[in-house]
């Protein structure tokens, strides 16, 4: 896991940044709402994505195929919004879970376009190790 953290160190700082706001709703806001459902299915889903990304960096290296590391948050951003109803209109939680949503929501269209690429042929890894 380190290596791969490493590795993505070396990414453009605009990517770093985007990372770091995936980052900072998916595993550190999360603990400011920890006595909600939401915040740990969050945590849990945000931990498989780092456990899928690792074992697919660590079987083909930096490559468009770790969009795949996301793929649950598919469900995982169609089931907060399916809450949003039990969350009261304006509360910290609520504005949370929506940022939640929108984040996930544009890295997964990064992650689907990048899988179709890898899929299509393009497999050159984005960054050596």
């Amino acid at each position: 896991m380190f290596r791969f953290l490493r590795t993505m160190l070396k990414l453009p700082k605009p990517w770093l940044v985007w990372i770091g706001v995936m980052v900072i709703m998916n595993l550190v806001a999360p603990f400011l709402f920890l006595d909600t459902l939401e915040a740990k299915v969050v945590l849990a889903t945000f931990m498989l994505g780092v456990v899928l990304q690792t074992a697919i960096f660590s079987a083909r290296g930096f490559v468009r195929l770790l969009g795949l590391g996301h793929s649950a948050w598919i469900p995982l951003v169609i089931w907060l919004w399916t809450r949003l109803d039990l969350i009261s209109p304006g509360s910290s939680t609520g504005y949370w879970l929506i940022g939640v949503m929108a984040v996930n929501t544009v890295s997964l269209v990064i992650d689907v376009t990048d899988v179709i690429r890898y899929i299509n042929g393009d497999r050159t890894p984005q960054l050596e190790i």
